[in-house]
């Protein structure tokens, strides 16, 4: 997450480099090398992360009206293979890919939003659900099964999560109550974390994530980015 010049990055068709940092897709597989100094405590981190798609999507969305944010599930059933040299660990599992971009900060066109990922006997489920700037919601639901194919679905209700220790409010669409399993991230606009909640008829886990834009667009949160996000000079 350290930020850098422009001159710190090179892109091919196949290959994306950030600082010591890169990307590269081999063999049908995505490969992350990580080397990168973790802050505050300064402590390296280094290693490979290696996502292999089982299903690909090539569907673009607009996330709003003007068309100034998209966004693409690239990879929604992979599997994840992590290998660290430092801090000494591994592990695999159910892994996923996406990516967003635009033409505005993503804080100029979204004062909230709330995302959820989730597999079960119905493939993968993936769920957005979100606030635009001219008070317009975003309520997008997908299900990809798992031979890639994609159909849009009908989210099920908002259903109101704890707030976390940073007063970030949180909701995510389920058709039963949800219950939060164990917290991955607490920041001053960011949450993530392990959900139990219900989909398709079945009790599942899922990843979720909750983005305060307006917290995110305030001065005093934007003078603490730094002690998480280094900038190299």
């Amino acid at each position: 997450m350290t930020e850098r010049k422009r001159a710190a990055g090179e892109r091919t068709a196949d290959f994306y480099r950030v600082g010591p940092s890169s990307l590269r897709w081999e063999n049908d597989a995505l490969v992350v090398e990580i080397d990168e100094i973790a802050v505050p405590h300064l402590s390296r981190i280094r290693g490979r992360v290696r996502l292999t798609p089982e299903t690909l999507n090539d569907r673009v969305f607009d996330l709003d009206a003007p068309r100034r944010h998209h966004w693409r599930t690239i990879a929604p059933i992979a599997r994840a293979e992590v290998e660290m040299d430092n801090p000494a660990q591994r592990w695999s599992g159910s892994g996923y890919l996406d990516t967003n971009w635009g033409e505005e900060p993503l804080e100029a066109g979204f004062p909230r939003w709330d995302w959820s990922r989730a597999e079960g006997r119905f493939g993968c489920a993936v769920l957005y659900d979100a606030t635009r700037r001219d008070g317009t919601d975003l309520s997008l639901g997908l299900r990809f099964d798992r031979k890639g194919g994609l159909t849009e679905v009908t989210p099920p209700p908002r259903m109101a999560l704890p707030t976390t220790l940073w007063r970030v409010k949180r909701s995510i669409q389920s058709e039963s109550t949800p219950k939060e399993l164990k917290r991955l991230e607490d920041a001053p606009f960011y949450a993530r974390a392990e959900i139990e909640t219900t989909l398709f008829g079945e009790r599942v886990r899922a990843v979720h994530e909750t983005v305060d834009g307006n917290r995110f667009g305030s001065a005093w949160v934007k003078t603490l980015l730094p002690w998480r996000m280094p900038r190299t000079l």
